[in-house]
């Protein structure tokens, strides 16, 4: 999420009551979580399992709980709870906006889009030329819709992130301020869940085609004219790159990446990346030919046994 002005270092450290390390002129331009930061962004840690990954990302301004050397260009925030003092600038600059009209003053809706009745449009949602969207359909706040889009009935777009860290007390939420965009000619099916980006965007782009009862997660990346079968389920951080078919059920872990062009066929669950140009199946999914011959040799394993008598 970018800001709408930039602060310095000393700023932000003196809205969290801490203690900086670096130029006090250093200056932040935006509020990421580690897998989407960008120069200029701020972002925590708080294991030192990450602290290398965190310092040498490309985040310029890092909220941490231990005094640690400074990498040059950037700044440190040194924080007793980096996680709640993150998700307090997400909450300052990114609050929650309640709407009570259907559709937000703020919304800006393009020349021939059709509206259904009982569709929520959230605040500083943008929305181009002759889409579609149907009955009961819910977009939150800043999502974002290309030209030629149809969203069937009861459709949710921009649903906040799945991210919780556990604590002893319980699960604390990682609050969203990202957003979700979908591109030109994109159709989502009825019942369907597009999750907003924790602070950066959940993509479905050009010519892309969701069936119904589809789960999308968090700040994923689904490519062009890809089709998506009924019931999958896509785990956030996910890339899918073009021409990808997804069948009905299929259920994809997170922070993967699936090849352009790969057929996943109905069922199958992948775990891992998978290159493109080749049609998988099975749990956890391999190439289908492969698949095919280790179940035609399990059906003929009960006549081995019975003929060597185990």
């Amino acid at each position: 999420m970018k800001l709408n002005s930039n602060l310095k270092v000393s700023e932000v450290a003196q809205l969290l009551n801490a203690e900086y390390i670096g130029n006090s002129d250093h200056l932040i331009s935006g509020i990421n979580e580690i897998h989407m930061v960008e120069v200029g962004d701020i972002t925590f840690v708080d294991h030192s399992k990450y602290y290398n990954k965190a310092l040498n990302s490309k985040a310029t301004t890092i909220i941490i709980n231990k005094k640690v050397d400074c990498p040059e260009g950037k700044a440190l925030i040194i924080s007793k709870d980096p996680f709640s003092d993150y998700v307090s600038l997400v909450k300052k600059f990114r609050p929650f906006e309640s709407c009570s009209d259907l559709i937000s003053k703020t919304a800006e809706i393009g020349k021939g889009t059709i509206l259904q009745p009982g569709v929520f449009i959230g605040n500083n949602v943008k929305i181009g030329k002759n889409c579609i969207i149907h009955s009961n359909v819910s977009i939150y706040d800043f999502c974002e819709i290309e030209d030629n889009v149809i969203i069937h009935a009861n459709s949710v777009i921009g649903a906040d992130a799945f991210y919780f860290q556990r604590r002893k007390q319980g699960y604390k939420k990682f609050e969203s301020c990202g957003r979700v965009l979908l591109k030109n000619n994109v159709e989502v099916g009825a019942l369907c869940s597009i999750d907003k980006g924790v602070s950066g965007d959940t993509i479905i782009d050009e010519g892309t085609k969701l069936d119904n009862h589809c789960q999308i997660g968090h700040d994923t990346y689904i490519g062009k004219n890809c089709l998506i079968g009924s019931h999958a389920a896509i785990a956030g951080v996910t890339k899918i790159e073009d021409d990808v078919i997804l069948w009905g059920r299929v259920a994809v872990d997170k922070d993967l990446v699936i090849g352009k062009g790969a057929v996943v066929l109905g069922t199958s669950g992948v775990d891992k990346n998978i290159e493109g140009g080749k049609t998988y199946f099975g749990v956890p999914a391999e190439e289908a030919r492969k698949k095919w011959k280790e179940l035609a040799a399990l059906r003929q394993l009960p006549g081995i046994l019975k003929k060597n008598k185990f």
